[in-house]
């Protein structure tokens, strides 16, 4: 399968509200938006990123799949997760769902969620340990560098 673009869709009760969060929190850009569904892309250093809300009840989904999106995690990777962590959290005032902290598996990372609950985890990658590091296919930390994902 030749795929040309991959992006999550948020199916929601809260169309407005939600692409509002995300264009304030994170800079998303309106590239279509109707009362029942919101296309967004955020353009950083040559790499775009995109994301959908849409309505719940509208009447493409099909009827079984009406209702809002549970069990979903958004991941954020930033440079300073550290600095996010005060903008989000203390600034903004987002909810915290999981303490900043460190994790063996190679992320420093906090939680929070967005207007529907969604969770939103903000990662810096960082080195995991000895133990961890032979769970990855290659050996993406020999070089000290960062890189891969956890």
């Amino acid at each position: 399968m030749k795929t040309n673009s991959f992006y999550p869709v948020i199916l929601t009760e809260q169309v407005a509200a939600s692409a509002a969060f995300y264009k304030s929190i994170f800079g998303f850009e309106t590239v279509y938006e109707a009362d029942w569904y919101v296309s967004l892309r955020m353009s950083q250093g040559g790499a775009s990123h995109e994301l959908a809300i849409l309505d719940a009840a509208h009447h493409t989904i099909p009827e079984a799949y009406r209702r809002p999106v549970q069990g979903l995690i958004l991941n954020f990777e930033v440079d300073d997760v550290d600095a996010e962590y005060r903008r989000l959290i203390v600034g903004e005032k987002l909810p915290l769902k999981l303490e900043l902290r460190d994790e063996e598996f190679g992320q420093r990372h906090f939680i929070t969620c967005d207007p529907n609950g969604v969770l939103i985890d903000v990662i810096k990658i960082i080195p995991p340990s000895e133990a961890e590091s032979a769970q990855y296919a290659e050996n993406v930390w020999a070089d000290g560098e960062d890189g891969g994902k956890a």
